[in-house]
């Protein structure tokens, strides 16, 4: 169902996406392929599938894992993008890129919680029927 607590934090995760997409503009890791731009647009149609895959819990979870991945993924990439920047990691004007991924990772990790209790939930009122 859409009302649920674990679509808040897939559509934050989303939303994390959607940012990452923005600001991500200027990043620039391996020349002028665009690869935060593509890895935000598919994490955009993942999440959203997600959210409206509501009555398959399974399928749900599995997106979450693979969103989970490619946002770990876009973690390291940022990361090496930030360290590679003339003038270290030291000042904080040079890139909150790499946040979005992490708030999209804790939001997604918390789902999958509450994603698995209404599975239990679900399946303790089947053996009671």
């Amino acid at each position: 169902m859409l009302q649920r607590i674990q679509t808040i934090w897939m559509l934050l995760a989303v939303l994390a996406a959607v940012f990452l997409f923005i600001t991500g503009q200027d990043a620039e890791v391996f020349g002028n392929f665009p690869l935060i731009n593509i890895a935000s647009c598919v994490l955009v149609v993942i999440g959203v599938l997600s959210v409206f895959s509501f009555k398959n819990r399974k399928k749900q979870i599995l997106l979450n894992n693979i969103s989970i991945i490619i946002n770990a993924l876009l973690i390291g990439i940022l990361l090496y993008w930030l360290l590679n920047l003339s003038g270290g990691i030291d000042f904080p004007e040079k890139g909150i890129e790499p946040v979005f991924p992490l708030i999209a990772v804790i939001s997604l990790v918390f789902a999958n919680i509450y994603i698995k209790r209404d599975e239990r939930l679900v399946k303790s009122v089947d053996r009671l029927r």
